[in-house]
């Protein structure tokens, strides 16, 4: 388990305690909304790190953008800088814009 994984799951476990001890609506909210963009980042950083790893192009990219080697740390880095500049309007589109979003091509332009 990695350091992405380790923060999902224990953000998961915070929600569910707090759901359990009926908690504060807005906290559990906050912290679901939270848990779903991290869990879709880390799903594209993972993703992409696969895709890299028979793309010389995307190791390529992401070194000439200044994030250095082809690494988890790394990969996660661009796509989480590169989410935030997406349109947040609302929770639901900035997760679905995440989702669609081709990390790939924003390293090669």
């Amino acid at each position: 388990m990695d350091d992405y994984q380790k923060e999902i799951a224990d953000l998961e476990t915070q929600v569910e305690q707090l759901v359990e001890a009926e908690g504060e609506a807005k906290t559990i909210a906050e912290l679901s909304m939270q848990l779903e963009i991290l869990k879709a980042i880390y799903a594209r950083a993972t993703d992409l790190l696969q895709r890299g790893k028979k793309d010389e192009g995307l190791r390529y990219g992401l070194r000439i953008q200044g994030y250095g080697d082809w690494n988890l740390d790394n990969v996660y880095a661009f796509v989480y800088e590169r989410s935030v500049e997406l349109e947040p309007n609302a929770h639901h589109a900035f997760v679905v814009g995440i989702k669609a979003a081709d990390f790939a091509l924003m390293l090669n332009s």
